[in-house]
Protein backbone atom coordinates (compact mmCIF):
# COMPACT_ATOMS: atom_id res chain seq x y z
CA UNK A 1 0.00 0.00 0.00
CA UNK A 2 1.63 2.82 -1.11
CA UNK A 3 0.63 6.92 -1.27
CA UNK A 4 1.74 8.18 -4.61
CA UNK A 5 3.58 11.65 -4.86
CA UNK A 6 2.71 12.31 -8.35
CA UNK A 7 5.25 15.06 -8.86
CA UNK A 8 7.81 12.43 -7.57
CA UNK A 9 6.05 10.03 -10.27
CA UNK A 10 6.12 12.38 -12.80
CA UNK A 11 10.13 12.45 -12.33
CA UNK A 12 10.32 9.09 -12.79
CA UNK A 13 8.53 8.42 -15.53
CA UNK A 14 10.99 10.70 -17.42
CA UNK A 15 14.15 8.95 -16.75
CA UNK A 16 15.00 5.79 -18.57
CA UNK A 17 17.83 3.46 -17.51
CA UNK A 18 17.97 -0.11 -19.10
CA UNK A 19 17.49 -2.61 -16.01
CA UNK A 20 15.73 0.03 -13.99
CA UNK A 21 11.34 0.36 -13.96
CA UNK A 22 9.90 3.65 -13.03
CA UNK A 23 8.43 2.15 -9.98
CA UNK A 24 11.94 1.57 -8.85
CA UNK A 25 13.47 4.61 -9.68
CA UNK A 26 10.55 6.22 -7.65
CA UNK A 27 11.73 4.62 -4.65
CA UNK A 28 15.22 6.14 -5.02
CA UNK A 29 14.00 9.83 -5.43
CA UNK A 30 13.97 11.72 -2.51
CA UNK A 31 13.13 15.36 -0.94
CA UNK A 32 16.69 17.04 -0.27
CA UNK A 33 17.09 18.50 3.34
CA UNK A 34 18.33 21.13 2.07
CA UNK A 35 15.96 22.85 -0.22
CA UNK A 36 18.60 25.23 -1.87
CA UNK A 37 19.41 21.99 -3.25
CA UNK A 38 16.45 21.20 -5.25
CA UNK A 39 12.59 19.90 -4.48
CA UNK A 40 13.35 15.89 -5.79
CA UNK A 41 16.64 14.82 -5.97
CA UNK A 42 17.67 11.15 -7.47
CA UNK A 43 20.88 9.66 -6.03
CA UNK A 44 22.76 8.14 -9.19
CA UNK A 45 25.05 5.38 -7.19
CA UNK A 46 22.99 2.20 -7.78
CA UNK A 47 22.86 3.21 -11.66
CA UNK A 48 26.81 2.90 -11.49
CA UNK A 49 26.84 -1.53 -12.61
CA UNK A 50 24.60 -0.55 -15.95
CA UNK A 51 26.48 2.70 -16.83
CA UNK A 52 29.37 1.62 -15.83
CA UNK A 53 30.81 5.27 -14.72
CA UNK A 54 30.79 7.01 -11.57
CA UNK A 55 27.60 8.71 -10.17
CA UNK A 56 28.88 12.09 -11.12
CA UNK A 57 29.33 11.21 -14.33
CA UNK A 58 26.16 9.25 -15.05
CA UNK A 59 24.53 12.86 -13.04
CA UNK A 60 25.78 14.39 -16.10
CA UNK A 61 24.28 11.83 -18.49
CA UNK A 62 20.91 11.80 -17.24
CA UNK A 63 21.12 15.46 -17.08
CA UNK A 64 21.60 15.66 -21.16
CA UNK A 65 18.71 13.65 -21.51
CA UNK A 66 16.56 15.92 -19.78
CA UNK A 67 17.45 19.41 -21.31
CA UNK A 68 14.09 21.56 -21.33
CA UNK A 69 11.30 19.16 -19.98
CA UNK A 70 7.93 21.25 -18.98
CA UNK A 71 7.50 21.90 -15.51
CA UNK A 72 10.70 22.64 -14.06
CA UNK A 73 12.74 25.71 -13.27
CA UNK A 74 15.96 23.53 -13.04
CA UNK A 75 17.57 20.64 -13.47
CA UNK A 76 21.06 20.10 -12.02
CA UNK A 77 23.70 17.38 -11.51
CA UNK A 78 26.18 17.75 -8.20
CA UNK A 79 27.71 15.29 -6.60
CA UNK A 80 26.10 12.25 -8.25
CA UNK A 81 22.89 13.61 -7.55
CA UNK A 82 20.27 14.77 -9.94
CA UNK A 83 18.46 17.70 -8.47
CA UNK A 84 15.17 19.09 -9.25
CA UNK A 85 13.54 22.33 -8.40
CA UNK A 86 10.06 22.22 -10.00
CA UNK A 87 8.35 25.69 -11.84
CA UNK A 88 7.52 27.88 -8.87
CA UNK A 89 4.83 29.79 -10.22
CA UNK A 90 3.19 26.48 -11.14
CA UNK A 91 3.58 24.41 -7.58
CA UNK A 92 3.47 27.01 -5.47
CA UNK A 93 -0.33 27.92 -7.12
CA UNK A 94 -1.07 24.23 -7.09
CA UNK A 95 -0.45 23.45 -4.14
CA UNK A 96 -1.66 26.64 -1.79
CA UNK A 97 -5.25 26.08 -3.89
CA UNK A 98 -5.08 22.85 -3.20
CA UNK A 99 -4.89 23.08 0.71
CA UNK A 100 -7.39 26.44 0.39
CA UNK A 101 -10.37 23.99 -1.38
CA UNK A 102 -9.99 21.36 0.88
CA UNK A 103 -9.83 23.21 4.14
CA UNK A 104 -9.32 20.98 7.20
CA UNK A 105 -9.95 17.78 4.74
CA UNK A 106 -6.85 18.56 3.76
CA UNK A 107 -4.37 15.46 3.66
CA UNK A 108 -7.56 12.76 3.95
CA UNK A 109 -7.50 9.81 1.53
CA UNK A 110 -9.24 6.56 0.84
CA UNK A 111 -6.33 4.35 1.07
CA UNK A 112 -7.99 2.71 3.73
CA UNK A 113 -11.61 2.49 1.88
CA UNK A 114 -12.83 -1.07 2.77
CA UNK A 115 -9.76 -1.79 5.12
CA UNK A 116 -10.55 -2.20 8.84
CA UNK A 117 -7.70 -1.74 12.07
CA UNK A 118 -8.21 -2.85 15.24
CA UNK A 119 -6.11 -0.52 17.91
CA UNK A 120 -5.79 -2.24 21.73
CA UNK A 121 -4.29 1.17 23.56
CA UNK A 122 -4.42 2.45 27.22
CA UNK A 123 -6.03 -0.79 28.75
CA UNK A 124 -6.73 0.55 32.15
CA UNK A 125 -7.18 -1.73 34.95
CA UNK A 126 -10.09 -1.74 37.26
CA UNK A 127 -10.11 -0.39 41.10
CA UNK A 128 -6.63 0.52 40.19
CA UNK A 129 -5.28 4.32 38.97
CA UNK A 130 -5.01 5.95 35.84
CA UNK A 131 -1.64 6.85 36.30
CA UNK A 132 1.39 8.49 34.38
CA UNK A 133 2.55 4.96 33.12
CA UNK A 134 -0.33 4.88 30.97
CA UNK A 135 -0.08 8.49 29.07
CA UNK A 136 2.20 6.90 26.48
CA UNK A 137 -0.30 3.81 25.29
CA UNK A 138 -3.09 6.59 25.14
CA UNK A 139 -1.38 9.30 23.15
CA UNK A 140 -0.11 6.82 20.99
CA UNK A 141 -3.01 4.78 20.59
CA UNK A 142 -5.34 7.65 20.13
CA UNK A 143 -2.82 9.39 17.31
CA UNK A 144 -2.71 6.52 15.35
CA UNK A 145 -6.60 5.65 15.74
CA UNK A 146 -7.20 9.29 14.11
CA UNK A 147 -4.45 9.04 11.67
CA UNK A 148 -5.57 5.71 10.31
CA UNK A 149 -9.35 7.48 9.91
CA UNK A 150 -7.82 10.44 8.03
CA UNK A 151 -6.56 7.72 5.71
CA UNK A 152 -10.25 6.35 5.67
CA UNK A 153 -9.19 3.03 7.36
CA UNK A 154 -12.47 1.67 9.72
CA UNK A 155 -10.62 2.46 12.81
CA UNK A 156 -11.58 0.58 16.31
CA UNK A 157 -10.17 1.70 19.15
CA UNK A 158 -10.54 -0.63 21.84
CA UNK A 159 -10.07 -0.80 25.63
CA UNK A 160 -8.86 -3.95 27.00
CA UNK A 161 -9.71 -3.47 30.33
CA UNK A 162 -8.16 -5.38 33.35
CA UNK A 163 -11.33 -6.66 34.79
CA UNK A 164 -10.52 -10.02 35.91
CA UNK A 165 -8.48 -12.05 38.49
CA UNK A 166 -8.42 -12.81 42.31
CA UNK A 167 -8.09 -9.06 42.89
CA UNK A 168 -11.27 -8.43 42.78
CA UNK A 169 -12.18 -11.30 45.54
CA UNK A 170 -9.56 -9.53 47.84
CA UNK A 171 -11.18 -5.91 46.87
CA UNK A 172 -14.59 -7.54 48.04
CA UNK A 173 -12.93 -9.24 51.50
CA UNK A 174 -11.56 -5.59 51.82
CA UNK A 175 -14.09 -3.56 51.00
CA UNK A 176 -16.52 -5.67 53.31
CA UNK A 177 -14.14 -5.22 56.36
CA UNK A 178 -13.00 -1.59 56.19
CA UNK A 179 -15.26 0.12 53.40
CA UNK A 180 -16.38 2.11 55.65
CA UNK A 181 -13.08 4.25 56.40
CA UNK A 182 -13.57 5.20 52.87
CA UNK A 183 -14.47 9.28 54.11
CA UNK A 184 -17.52 10.56 51.00
CA UNK A 185 -18.14 9.24 47.63
CA UNK A 186 -16.50 6.49 47.02
CA UNK A 187 -13.29 6.84 44.51
CA UNK A 188 -10.38 4.69 42.36
CA UNK A 189 -8.02 5.86 44.95
CA UNK A 190 -9.71 4.71 47.75
CA UNK A 191 -10.50 1.47 46.42
CA UNK A 192 -6.75 1.19 45.58
CA UNK A 193 -5.99 2.09 49.58
CA UNK A 194 -8.01 -0.73 50.54
CA UNK A 195 -6.63 -3.15 48.36
CA UNK A 196 -3.19 -1.60 49.43
CA UNK A 197 -4.77 -2.69 53.06
CA UNK A 198 -5.71 -6.11 52.20
CA UNK A 199 -2.00 -7.26 51.67
CA UNK A 200 -0.60 -5.71 54.26
CA UNK A 201 -3.29 -7.69 56.46
CA UNK A 202 -2.61 -10.47 54.58
CA UNK A 203 0.98 -11.00 55.65
CA UNK A 204 -0.62 -11.09 59.63
CA UNK A 205 -3.21 -13.11 58.70
CA UNK A 206 -3.19 -15.55 55.53
CA UNK A 207 -6.59 -16.75 55.70
CA UNK A 208 -7.57 -13.17 54.41
CA UNK A 209 -6.24 -14.83 50.58
CA UNK A 210 -8.51 -17.99 51.40
CA UNK A 211 -11.32 -15.38 51.89
CA UNK A 212 -10.69 -13.93 48.53
CA UNK A 213 -10.62 -16.76 46.45
CA UNK A 214 -14.01 -17.89 48.13
CA UNK A 215 -15.41 -14.48 46.78
CA UNK A 216 -13.58 -14.66 43.53
CA UNK A 217 -15.00 -18.03 43.18
CA UNK A 218 -18.39 -16.39 43.64
CA UNK A 219 -18.08 -13.66 41.02
CA UNK A 220 -16.98 -16.97 38.51
CA UNK A 221 -20.18 -18.62 40.05
CA UNK A 222 -22.53 -15.60 39.29
CA UNK A 223 -23.47 -15.14 42.33
CA UNK A 224 -25.68 -11.93 43.08
CA UNK A 225 -23.52 -10.05 45.87
CA UNK A 226 -20.38 -10.58 44.32
CA UNK A 227 -21.32 -9.85 41.05
CA UNK A 228 -22.89 -6.22 42.14
CA UNK A 229 -20.06 -5.25 43.78
CA UNK A 230 -17.48 -6.43 41.05
CA UNK A 231 -19.92 -4.13 38.78
CA UNK A 232 -20.18 -1.09 41.37
CA UNK A 233 -16.17 -1.20 41.40
CA UNK A 234 -16.35 -1.10 38.00
CA UNK A 235 -18.81 1.44 37.56
CA UNK A 236 -17.00 3.69 39.75
CA UNK A 237 -13.63 3.12 38.12
CA UNK A 238 -14.92 4.21 34.49
CA UNK A 239 -16.34 7.12 35.67
CA UNK A 240 -13.81 8.62 36.83
CA UNK A 241 -11.32 7.76 33.86
CA UNK A 242 -13.81 8.65 31.44
CA UNK A 243 -13.26 12.12 32.49
CA UNK A 244 -9.70 12.08 32.50
CA UNK A 245 -10.21 10.24 28.63
CA UNK A 246 -12.02 13.40 27.50
CA UNK A 247 -9.71 15.92 28.56
CA UNK A 248 -7.43 14.03 26.67
CA UNK A 249 -10.05 14.04 23.43
CA UNK A 250 -9.83 9.95 23.44
CA UNK A 251 -12.40 7.43 22.61
CA UNK A 252 -13.14 4.14 22.09
CA UNK A 253 -15.51 2.01 20.16
CA UNK A 254 -15.12 -1.12 22.51
CA UNK A 255 -14.25 -1.64 26.16
CA UNK A 256 -14.30 -5.35 25.88
CA UNK A 257 -11.97 -6.60 28.81
CA UNK A 258 -10.15 -9.70 30.20
CA UNK A 259 -13.55 -10.82 31.72
CA UNK A 260 -15.56 -10.12 28.28
CA UNK A 261 -13.26 -13.57 26.88
CA UNK A 262 -14.25 -15.83 29.62
CA UNK A 263 -16.67 -17.84 27.85
CA UNK A 264 -14.44 -17.83 24.72
CA UNK A 265 -11.14 -19.36 25.87
CA UNK A 266 -12.34 -23.20 26.13
CA UNK A 267 -12.85 -23.21 22.66
CA UNK A 268 -9.10 -21.86 21.78
CA UNK A 269 -7.98 -24.43 23.85
CA UNK A 270 -9.80 -27.31 22.03
CA UNK A 271 -8.95 -26.55 18.78
CA UNK A 272 -4.96 -25.76 19.99
CA UNK A 273 -5.89 -29.59 21.38
CA UNK A 274 -6.74 -31.21 17.86
CA UNK A 275 -4.14 -29.76 16.80
CA UNK A 276 -1.78 -31.36 19.09
CA UNK A 277 -0.18 -28.36 20.20
CA UNK A 278 -0.45 -28.57 23.91
CA UNK A 279 1.75 -30.19 25.91
CA UNK A 280 1.78 -30.97 30.25
CA UNK A 281 4.84 -29.71 32.11
CA UNK A 282 3.90 -30.34 35.70
CA UNK A 283 0.05 -30.55 35.13
CA UNK A 284 -0.01 -26.93 33.41
CA UNK A 285 -1.15 -26.47 30.04
CA UNK A 286 1.40 -25.21 27.46
CA UNK A 287 2.68 -24.14 23.80
CA UNK A 288 6.26 -25.55 23.69
CA UNK A 289 7.28 -23.01 21.14
CA UNK A 290 11.20 -24.58 21.44
CA UNK A 291 10.42 -27.32 19.53
CA UNK A 292 8.77 -25.49 16.43
CA UNK A 293 12.41 -24.01 15.79
CA UNK A 294 15.04 -25.03 13.39
CA UNK A 295 16.93 -25.79 16.19
CA UNK A 296 15.18 -26.98 19.44
CA UNK A 297 17.30 -28.19 21.24
CA UNK A 298 19.49 -25.34 21.18
CA UNK A 299 16.17 -22.99 21.75
CA UNK A 300 16.05 -20.76 24.51
CA UNK A 301 12.21 -19.36 23.70
CA UNK A 302 10.53 -20.13 26.66
CA UNK A 303 6.98 -22.41 26.14
CA UNK A 304 3.21 -20.10 26.16
CA UNK A 305 1.48 -20.77 29.47
CA UNK A 306 -1.77 -21.23 28.75
CA UNK A 307 -3.91 -22.75 31.79
CA UNK A 308 -1.73 -23.41 35.22
CA UNK A 309 -1.83 -26.55 36.98
CA UNK A 310 -4.67 -25.41 39.24
CA UNK A 311 -6.90 -24.41 36.31
CA UNK A 312 -6.28 -20.94 35.86
CA UNK A 313 -6.06 -19.25 32.38
CA UNK A 314 -3.70 -16.70 32.09
CA UNK A 315 -2.97 -13.14 29.80
CA UNK A 316 -2.09 -15.60 26.63
CA UNK A 317 -5.27 -17.54 27.35
CA UNK A 318 -6.98 -14.47 26.99
CA UNK A 319 -5.32 -12.69 24.72
CA UNK A 320 -5.59 -15.46 22.07
CA UNK A 321 -9.20 -15.52 22.51
CA UNK A 322 -9.37 -11.74 21.87
CA UNK A 323 -7.18 -11.81 19.12
CA UNK A 324 -9.81 -14.34 17.54
CA UNK A 325 -12.61 -12.88 18.16
CA UNK A 326 -11.58 -9.29 16.70
CA UNK A 327 -10.90 -11.23 13.27
CA UNK A 328 -14.15 -12.65 13.49
CA UNK A 329 -15.94 -9.52 14.30
CA UNK A 330 -13.74 -6.95 12.45
CA UNK A 331 -12.44 -8.91 9.66
CA UNK A 332 -9.34 -7.22 10.45
CA UNK A 333 -6.27 -5.65 8.14
CA UNK A 334 -4.63 -5.25 10.87
CA UNK A 335 -4.83 -5.42 14.51
CA UNK A 336 -2.54 -3.18 16.71
CA UNK A 337 -1.16 -3.89 20.23
CA UNK A 338 -0.02 0.00 21.63
CA UNK A 339 1.83 -1.92 24.73
CA UNK A 340 4.95 -0.94 26.52
CA UNK A 341 8.06 -2.98 25.28
CA UNK A 342 8.32 -5.02 28.41
CA UNK A 343 5.57 -7.64 26.97
CA UNK A 344 7.50 -7.44 23.83
CA UNK A 345 7.84 -11.49 24.58
CA UNK A 346 4.45 -12.15 25.21
CA UNK A 347 3.25 -10.65 22.14
CA UNK A 348 6.05 -12.85 20.30
CA UNK A 349 4.69 -15.46 21.81
CA UNK A 350 1.04 -15.46 21.08
CA UNK A 351 1.56 -13.98 17.35
CA UNK A 352 3.55 -17.44 17.12
CA UNK A 353 0.77 -19.15 18.57
CA UNK A 354 -1.30 -18.26 16.12
CA UNK A 355 0.67 -18.99 13.52
CA UNK A 356 1.08 -22.15 14.16
CA UNK A 357 -2.69 -22.84 13.87
CA UNK A 358 -2.51 -22.21 10.70
CA UNK A 359 -4.27 -18.72 10.62
CA UNK A 360 -2.50 -16.25 7.52
CA UNK A 361 -3.43 -13.72 9.52
CA UNK A 362 -1.03 -14.04 12.51
CA UNK A 363 1.32 -11.40 9.87
CA UNK A 364 -1.17 -8.68 10.70
CA UNK A 365 -0.94 -8.51 14.48
CA UNK A 366 1.64 -5.69 15.09
CA UNK A 367 3.00 -4.60 18.71
CA UNK A 368 3.75 -1.60 19.24
CA UNK A 369 5.99 -0.95 21.83
CA UNK A 370 6.67 2.17 23.62
CA UNK A 371 9.43 2.84 26.23
CA UNK A 372 8.69 4.34 30.16
CA UNK A 373 7.95 7.55 30.86
CA UNK A 374 9.15 9.10 33.99
CA UNK A 375 9.39 12.61 35.85
CA UNK A 376 12.31 14.26 37.27
CA UNK A 377 12.95 13.62 40.34
CA UNK A 378 11.14 15.71 42.95
CA UNK A 379 9.32 17.31 40.11
CA UNK A 380 5.79 15.94 42.00
CA UNK A 381 4.98 14.82 45.40
CA UNK A 382 3.04 12.44 45.28
CA UNK A 383 0.22 10.21 47.63
CA UNK A 384 0.50 7.39 46.31
CA UNK A 385 3.99 5.89 46.70
CA UNK A 386 5.86 5.34 43.10
CA UNK A 387 2.60 5.92 41.52
CA UNK A 388 1.69 9.49 39.62
CA UNK A 389 -1.68 10.26 39.06
CA UNK A 390 -1.91 11.38 35.33
CA UNK A 391 -4.97 13.56 36.46
CA UNK A 392 -2.58 15.22 38.93
CA UNK A 393 -0.12 15.77 36.34
CA UNK A 394 -2.84 17.60 33.91
CA UNK A 395 -3.73 19.38 36.77
CA UNK A 396 -0.26 20.85 37.60
CA UNK A 397 0.41 21.54 33.68
CA UNK A 398 -3.02 23.34 33.73
CA UNK A 399 -2.30 25.77 36.64
CA UNK A 400 1.51 26.16 35.44
CA UNK A 401 -0.22 27.09 31.91
CA UNK A 402 -2.13 29.84 33.67
CA UNK A 403 0.24 30.84 35.33
CA UNK A 404 2.21 31.57 32.62
CA UNK A 405 -0.46 32.85 30.61
CA UNK A 406 -1.20 35.54 34.07
CA UNK A 407 1.99 36.79 33.15
CA UNK A 408 2.64 37.09 29.55
CA UNK A 409 -0.88 38.17 28.17
CA UNK A 410 -3.29 38.93 31.52
CA UNK A 411 -6.04 40.37 29.70
CA UNK A 412 -6.47 36.86 27.20
CA UNK A 413 -10.53 36.10 27.45
CA UNK A 414 -10.94 32.85 28.69
CA UNK A 415 -7.86 32.15 30.37
CA UNK A 416 -8.91 28.88 32.28
CA UNK A 417 -9.73 27.50 28.71
CA UNK A 418 -7.18 28.33 27.27
CA UNK A 419 -4.68 26.81 30.18
CA UNK A 420 -6.70 23.67 30.26
CA UNK A 421 -5.95 23.30 26.23
CA UNK A 422 -2.30 24.28 26.41
CA UNK A 423 -1.67 22.31 29.77
CA UNK A 424 -3.28 19.09 28.38
CA UNK A 425 -1.95 19.62 25.12
CA UNK A 426 1.55 20.23 26.46
CA UNK A 427 1.17 16.55 28.06
CA UNK A 428 -0.04 15.16 25.16
CA UNK A 429 2.78 16.64 22.61
CA UNK A 430 5.19 15.30 25.50
CA UNK A 431 4.52 11.71 24.97
CA UNK A 432 4.58 12.11 21.03
CA UNK A 433 8.02 14.33 21.15
CA UNK A 434 10.04 11.10 20.81
CA UNK A 435 10.37 8.15 18.92
CA UNK A 436 8.15 5.86 20.98
CA UNK A 437 10.87 3.02 22.00
CA UNK A 438 12.93 5.84 23.78
CA UNK A 439 12.06 6.18 27.81
CA UNK A 440 10.99 9.34 28.35
CA UNK A 441 11.70 12.15 31.14
CA UNK A 442 8.57 14.35 31.73
CA UNK A 443 9.66 18.08 32.97
CA UNK A 444 6.82 20.36 33.82
CA UNK A 445 9.24 23.23 32.53
CA UNK A 446 10.63 22.06 29.36
CA UNK A 447 7.06 20.56 27.69
CA UNK A 448 5.06 23.84 28.55
CA UNK A 449 7.97 26.13 26.92
CA UNK A 450 6.57 27.89 24.61
CA UNK A 451 9.75 28.15 22.26
CA UNK A 452 11.55 24.79 21.04
CA UNK A 453 9.97 21.49 20.31
CA UNK A 454 6.82 21.65 22.60
CA UNK A 455 3.36 21.78 22.42
CA UNK A 456 2.40 25.08 23.54
CA UNK A 457 5.35 26.20 20.55
CA UNK A 458 3.14 24.48 17.85
CA UNK A 459 -0.43 25.60 19.58
CA UNK A 460 1.42 29.26 19.37
CA UNK A 461 2.35 29.59 15.88
CA UNK A 462 -1.02 28.49 14.94
CA UNK A 463 -2.59 31.10 17.24
CA UNK A 464 0.10 33.64 15.31
CA UNK A 465 -1.38 32.66 12.03
CA UNK A 466 -4.77 32.69 13.54
CA UNK A 467 -4.06 36.71 14.40
CA UNK A 468 -2.96 37.70 11.37
CA UNK A 469 -5.95 36.10 9.57
CA UNK A 470 -8.41 37.95 11.99
CA UNK A 471 -6.43 41.48 11.64
CA UNK A 472 -7.14 41.49 7.62
CA UNK A 473 -10.69 40.12 8.21
CA UNK A 474 -10.58 36.98 6.61
CA UNK A 475 -13.49 34.12 8.10
CA UNK A 476 -10.87 31.56 8.39
CA UNK A 477 -13.37 29.56 10.32
CA UNK A 478 -15.80 29.27 6.92
CA UNK A 479 -14.40 27.40 4.34
CA UNK A 480 -16.40 28.67 1.71
CA UNK A 481 -15.65 32.35 2.54
CA UNK A 482 -11.73 31.39 2.91
CA UNK A 483 -11.79 29.33 -0.65
CA UNK A 484 -13.39 33.00 -1.74
CA UNK A 485 -10.54 34.97 -0.78
CA UNK A 486 -7.78 32.90 -1.73
CA UNK A 487 -9.26 31.53 -5.23
CA UNK A 488 -7.41 32.14 -8.45
CA UNK A 489 -4.27 33.92 -7.41
CA UNK A 490 -2.62 35.59 -10.06
CA UNK A 491 1.40 35.17 -11.28
CA UNK A 492 1.83 38.38 -9.54
CA UNK A 493 0.57 37.54 -6.35
CA UNK A 494 2.44 34.15 -6.52
CA UNK A 495 5.61 36.54 -6.69
CA UNK A 496 5.21 37.41 -3.24
CA UNK A 497 5.56 33.68 -1.79
CA UNK A 498 8.38 32.56 -4.24
CA UNK A 499 11.13 33.41 -2.05
CA UNK A 500 13.14 31.15 -0.47
CA UNK A 501 11.31 31.24 2.90
CA UNK A 502 7.93 31.06 1.33
CA UNK A 503 8.21 28.29 -1.06
CA UNK A 504 10.03 26.14 1.52
CA UNK A 505 6.94 26.70 3.86
CA UNK A 506 4.49 26.06 0.89
CA UNK A 507 6.58 22.55 -0.25
CA UNK A 508 6.49 21.44 3.48
CA UNK A 509 3.17 22.01 3.27
CA UNK A 510 2.46 19.96 0.41
CA UNK A 511 4.16 16.90 2.87
CA UNK A 512 1.42 16.99 4.90
CA UNK A 513 -0.57 13.92 3.32
CA UNK A 514 2.68 12.14 2.90
CA UNK A 515 3.67 12.43 6.98
CA UNK A 516 0.50 10.71 7.61
CA UNK A 517 0.98 8.32 5.71
CA UNK A 518 4.52 7.48 6.59
CA UNK A 519 3.90 7.86 10.59
CA UNK A 520 0.71 5.25 9.87
CA UNK A 521 3.26 3.18 7.98
CA UNK A 522 5.74 3.24 11.47
CA UNK A 523 3.29 3.01 13.52
CA UNK A 524 5.24 6.40 14.89
CA UNK A 525 3.18 9.54 15.58
CA UNK A 526 6.44 10.93 16.29
CA UNK A 527 6.76 11.51 12.90
CA UNK A 528 3.65 13.93 12.34
CA UNK A 529 4.94 15.93 15.69
CA UNK A 530 8.52 16.49 14.21
CA UNK A 531 7.23 17.05 10.87
CA UNK A 532 4.43 19.60 12.56
CA UNK A 533 7.58 21.36 14.50
CA UNK A 534 9.16 21.85 11.04
CA UNK A 535 6.24 23.42 9.83
CA UNK A 536 6.15 25.89 12.86
CA UNK A 537 9.64 27.04 12.36
CA UNK A 538 9.34 27.82 8.76
CA UNK A 539 5.83 29.45 8.80
CA UNK A 540 8.18 31.83 11.98
CA UNK A 541 10.88 32.15 9.29
CA UNK A 542 8.82 33.06 6.32
CA UNK A 543 6.69 35.60 9.31
CA UNK A 544 9.73 37.11 10.35
CA UNK A 545 11.52 37.41 6.45
CA UNK A 546 8.07 38.68 4.96
CA UNK A 547 5.91 42.32 5.31
CA UNK A 548 1.95 40.27 5.12
CA UNK A 549 -0.24 43.23 6.18
CA UNK A 550 1.81 46.08 5.35
CA UNK A 551 3.01 43.98 2.00
CA UNK A 552 3.23 45.54 -1.95
CA UNK A 553 -0.65 45.50 -2.44
CA UNK A 554 -0.13 42.68 -4.76
CA UNK A 555 1.17 40.40 -2.75
CA UNK A 556 -0.92 40.57 0.58
CA UNK A 557 -3.88 37.89 -0.62
CA UNK A 558 -0.67 35.31 -1.50
CA UNK A 559 0.88 35.85 1.50
CA UNK A 560 -2.41 35.60 3.90
CA UNK A 561 -2.71 32.29 1.67
CA UNK A 562 -0.14 30.84 3.03
CA UNK A 563 -0.46 31.98 6.62
CA UNK A 564 -4.51 30.15 6.00
CA UNK A 565 -2.63 27.13 4.36
CA UNK A 566 -0.11 26.72 7.42
CA UNK A 567 -2.71 27.33 9.97
CA UNK A 568 -4.95 23.95 8.67
CA UNK A 569 -1.99 21.98 8.45
CA UNK A 570 -1.21 22.67 12.16
CA UNK A 571 -4.54 22.84 13.71
CA UNK A 572 -5.48 19.64 11.63
CA UNK A 573 -1.85 17.96 12.69
CA UNK A 574 -2.10 18.89 16.28
CA UNK A 575 -6.10 17.46 15.97
CA UNK A 576 -4.84 14.31 15.24
CA UNK A 577 -2.42 14.01 17.65
CA UNK A 578 -5.34 14.91 20.46
CA UNK A 579 -4.47 18.70 21.20
CA UNK A 580 -6.91 21.21 20.99
CA UNK A 581 -5.67 24.46 19.59
CA UNK A 582 -6.62 27.71 20.80
CA UNK A 583 -7.43 30.70 19.17
CA UNK A 584 -5.85 33.38 21.16
CA UNK A 585 -2.81 32.82 23.25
Amino acid sequence: MVLIDKRKEKIANLIKIEGFSAEEIYDLISIPQDSTRGDYTLPCFKFAKTFRKSPVQIAEILKEQLKDPKGFDSIEAVSGYLNFTLKSEDVIKEIIENVVEKGSNYGDSDIGKGKTVCLDYSSINIAKPFHMGHLSTTAIGAALYRMYKKMGFNAVGINHLGDWGTQFGKLIVAYKKWGDTLKGDVTVEGLNSLYVKFHDEADNDPSLEDEARAWFKKIEDGNKEALELYDFFKKVTLEEVKKVYKRLNVTFDSWNGEAFYNDKMDAIIERLEELNLVELSEGAKIVNLAKYEDNPEKSQTPPCLLVKADGATLYATRDLAAAFYRKKTYDFYKSLYVVAYQQNLHFSQIFRVIELMGEPWYKDLVHVAFGMVSLESGALSTRKGNVVLLEDVLNKAVAKSLEIITQKNPNLKNKDDVAEKIGVGAVIYSALSTARIKDKVFSYDKVLSFEGETGPYLQYSNARCLSVLRKAEIEYQNPEKAKEAFSNLTSEEIEGISDQYSKELVMLIDRFPFVVFDALEKYEPYILSKYLIDIAKSFNKFYMENRILNAEKAYVRSRLSLVYATHIVLEEGLKLLGIDSPQEM
